[in-house]
């Protein structure tokens, strides 16, 4: 027999992990008794700001991430980006404090009551163990639903008195393997997909998870087909300066309808069908046009159950479109007349327009680099003026919700920095495709509008802690201008509550130890943004946007 304490960590160092995110409070610090050396824990200063910067790291290194958060109170801060890293499809594991079970039998200070049912329905699997020597099995359990498509957050609430109790170890046990669809289904995909006359492939999120983004370039062209990402897709699915890159779909069902109406098949990889965030003159649930076929693969079986029409496969993004790739050849088609291209703007002007900020940092920002957006109102501007080309090199968040970006971006930074990799990961971890974990720093920059930075402004002082390489960009427009947008959908001239004037991100850096450059003419924006790029430590550039 161990200590509870023992035995969990035991576990953690099986699944390589050996960094926990947190805010510890009162009924946690027994848990970090003796803290091992071989452990290293990275404070948020708010558990939103734990929870945000474990989800950037989870994406970033394709590993399960430990969180730590206090109690009811705690779990209750970071619930916002728990909800985003359930929709992320991102591995968490949130170990949550919890009063003495001795105290439990009346209502004590700083207790959580029914806390596996607190932060249902955005993870996967809640339990508080029934006795202390269930805690390291339940911890271990929790990893592997955690780990097991499609991927999310889970939690564990463990009373403060449990980790000295003693506990057998836990024994070793993989789970390995992914989704495979059925074989005679994606066969007669695979047929459809040649014989169609104008087929279109429409990509999301699950195409970059599933490391199957070179696959999808593969077998767009072996059809000739033009290529949509879905709305509101949280990652790269497809090069967007590829010949055959059809755009960005729109979340309403009139604009998809319009863009798929040429298409006599839709083969939708990787996203829901579809989702939508504002109301259609279309009637019924989908967009998709009347004589148009769909098809949907997708790793998660509750998206395809409520998919309204077509035929949708339950299967791993690689292996169902290794499965297209390996059916009949298609006809020789006519390649699709390439998009419109976007013509340069000008950088003449008193003013930094968004379309000359994105302009910029695509010019200047390392071809390898990695950027973690959360500024909702630039995205128009961005699809158009930042394109991204490459897998795992854009990150937002899946679920809308604001505060993710920014200490997301920290913990991409901590990811791609120069740190020997985490300890030996079983079979259940997935490295990310095309890099090392070891000695290969990339350049993450966070472009985040005004009023998404200051969710999680504390993420600034993790950033200086760590000493990551991070670049900051501040879309300062003095306002929530994505509600100004979406008050003229509802026909609203005198919005309330968007205007946000006086913030001074250079000295909200400067207070948290992170350098600072307000950008406020066309002439000063390339050369700051060059140092901000070339600089070892987190920058922040304070852009003002007319």
């Amino acid at each position: 027999m161990v200590t509870v304490r023992e035995a969990s960590l035991a576990v953690l160092r099986r699944h390589g992990i050996t960094t926990i995110f947190g805010n510890p409070g009162s009924t946690e610090l027994p848990m970090f008794r003796d803290f091992p050396d071989d452990f290293r824990y990275v404070l948020g200063l708010q558990e939103s700001v734990a929870v945000g910067a474990a989800d950037g790291w989870a994406q970033g290194t394709g590993r399960a991430a430990l969180v730590n958060l206090h109690s009811a109170a705690g779990v209750g801060h970071g619930l916002g980006n728990v909800f985003t890293a359930f929709r992320n499809r991102t591995p968490l594991v949130l170990v949550a404090g919890q009063q003495a079970r001795s105290l439990l039998t009346g209502e004590p200070f700083l207790f959580a009551e029914r806390p596996a049912e607190f932060p249902e329905p955005y993870v996967k699997y809640s339990r508080e163990p029934a006795r202390a020597a269930d805690v390291p099995a339940t911890l271990a359990r929790a990893i592997h639903v955690a780990l097991t498509p499609p991927r999310g957050p889970v939690l564990l609430s463990v009373p403060v008195d449990d980790w000295d109790e003693p506990a057998p170890p836990v024994p070793a046990h993989v789970v390995a393997g992914t989704t495979s669809g059925d074989p005679e289904v994606l066969a007669d995909v695979a047929a459809r997909l040649a014989a169609a006359r104008a087929p279109a492939l429409v990509v999301g999120g699950e195409v970059d998870r599933d490391g199957a983004f070179d696959d999808v370039v593969a077998l767009a062209e072996r059809h000739a087909t033009r290529v949509y990402v879905a709305p509101m897709s949280p990652r790269c699915g497809f090069p967007e300066r590829h010949r055959l890159f059809g755009g960005f779909l729109p979340a309403a069902h009139d604009g998809i309808r319009a863009a798929l109406d040429a298409h006599d098949v839709v083969l939708v990889l990787g996203s829901p069908v579809f989702p939508f965030h504002t109301e259609g003159a279309v009637p019924g649930d989908t967009a998709v046009p009347e004589g148009t076929e769909l098809v949907q693969l997708t790793e998660d079986p509750a998206h395809a159950a409520w998919t309204p029409v077509g035929t949708s496969v339950v299967t791993g993004l690689r292996h169902g479109v290794r499965a297209l790739l390996a059916g009949p050849p298609p006809p020789e088609r006519p390649l699709p007349a390439p998009a419109a291209s976007v013509d340069r703007v000008a950088a003449g002007g008193d003013v930094i327009t968004e379309e000359l900020l994105l302009q910029t940092l695509a010019d200047l920002r390392p071809a390898d680099s990695v950027v973690v957006e959360e500024a909702p109102a630039t995205r128009g501007p961005m699809h158009a003026h930042l394109p991204f080309d490459r897998a795992a090199s854009f990150y937002t968040c899946a679920s809308g919700g604001l505060g993710h970006g920014l200490p997301a971006a920290v913990g991409m930074a901590l990811a791609r920095s120069a740190t020997p990799a985490e300890g030996p990961a079983d079979a259940t971890q997935e490295r990310p495709r095309g890099r090392s974990l070891r000695g290969n720093t990339q350049r993450v920059v966070a472009l985040i509008g005004d009023g998404s930075a200051m969710y999680s402004i504390q993420a600034l002082w993790s950033a200086a802690q760590l000493g990551v390489p991070l670049t900051i960009v501040i879309v300062h427009n003095a306002r929530y201008r994505a509600l100004d947008q979406f008050a003229e959908h509802f026909g609203i001239t005198k919005p309330v509550g968007t205007a946000l004037p006086g913030l001074d991100f250079v000295a909200l850096a400067a207070g948290q130890g992170v350098a600072g450059v307000r950008v406020e003419h066309p002439d000063q924006l390339e050369p700051a943004l060059a140092d901000a790029l070339r600089s070892p430590a987190p920058v922040v550039l304070d852009v003002i946007v007319a």
